[in-house]
């Protein structure tokens, strides 16, 4: 590394990982989610100097998708830029499905990938190079697809193990800041060719936002991040609310969580519906599998009474009402069918 001074984004950049791991004692273990980009080599670069500062053990784990002709040598030059920057960094090889479409499976793939690697590091947190850019494009994906408040809330800045250090920075600081470390190295970051290809939904989406910030100014990358944020509050005291309102009506047991409808039909839908939500995970449903539809179905069932059939739910879970009760059962409690009623 070059002995001049550093810059002020460069030092915004350490002071961000620095605040992002000020829970993590000495000694910790912090793995590096690396691509070789200039997003993720910065935050190597940064972690390395405040984890020399912190005691930490900084390691990085590049993740091969082999997606692409000769990602293996891109991996391997990802994690010798790593090494240069004072991180030692290992290369995991993964295999991408296709459910949900690529980007999803890559996704997917990657944090499996990067969770398993933690694991067996005992690794005390995980940092991500998630940018302020990357957060305003994902809230603008999902606001197309018509999500609720806690999928519009995007990304967040810690989630477990899981950081993002440089999420309230702009992606140019932060491309900025590996030019800086890199250059006195002889290092050129990774371009994805990924990046620019329009047949995914992200490119569409960086171009769109691109577009939105000529036509209506430069504080729309800033102005989505901040819905996010308001939106993750919202989320947060909306489901906190939910929860204790579930603990009061709900009777759980092994096979079953009801309750009588007119306890639920009194709640504003955004806590009636997680309340629901609620009992149906309590009753097995798996997350990924439990959509907005089966829940506004079991929502018609209190809501919209007529006297229709129950509702079959993912995880052989099934949603009835019966003599002014909701109940969902799960099992061979719902094999045996639950008697219609007002």
């Amino acid at each position: 590394m070059s002995r001049r001074a550093a810059s002020t984004v460069l030092m915004a950049a350490r002071a961000a990982v620095a605040r992002s791991g000020e829970d993590l004692a000495d000694g910790s273990v912090v793995l590096v989610g690396c691509s070789g980009g200039p997003d993720s080599l910065a935050l190597a670069g940064c972690a390395a100097w405040v984890g020399n500062r912190q005691g930490w053990v900084v390691r990085a784990v590049v993740v091969d998708h082999a997606l692409q002709q000769g990602s293996a040598d891109v991996a391997a030059a990802a994690a010798a830029a790593c090494t240069a920057l004072g991180v030692p960094a290992v290369v995991v090889r993964v295999e991408v499905g296709t459910a949900g479409g690529p980007e999803a499976a890559a996704r997917e793939a990657r944090y499996a990938a990067l969770g398993q690697a933690a694991d067996e590091a005992g690794a005390a947190a995980v940092l991500l190079g998630h940018t302020l850019d990357d957060q305003a494009e994902t809230v603008l994906l999902r606001l197309a697809r018509g999500s609720g408040a806690r999928t519009l809330s995007a990304m967040s800045a810690r989630a477990g193990r899981w950081r993002r250090p440089f999420l309230p920075m702009p992606r140019a600081d932060v491309h900025a800041v590996a030019v800086e470390m890199l250059e006195p190295l002889g290092i050129t970051s990774w371009t994805d060719p990924h990046n620019s290809d329009p047949s995914f939904a992200r490119v569409r989406v960086r171009s769109l936002l691109a577009g939105l910030g000529a036509d209506l100014g430069p504080g729309v990358v800033q102005g989505l991040a901040r819905s996010a944020d308001l939106l993750r509050d919202d989320a947060d005291a909306l489901d906190a609310i939910a929860g204790q309102v579930a603990t009061q009506v709900l009777t759980v047991d092994d096979v079953s969580a009801s309750c009588h409808v007119d306890d639920l039909v009194a709640l504003p839908a955004a806590v009636r519906t997680r309340v629901i939500r609620a009992a149906a995970l309590a009753m097995g449903c798996p997350s990924d599998g439990l959509s907005l539809e089966h829940v506004r179905r079991i929502d018609a069932l209190l809501m919209d009474w007529h006297g229709q059939g129950d509702v079959a739910l993912p995880g052989g879970v099934v949603a009835a009402r019966a003599y002014g009760r909701l109940s969902l059962i799960q099992g061979d409690g719902a094999e045996t069918g639950v008697p219609s009623g007002a």
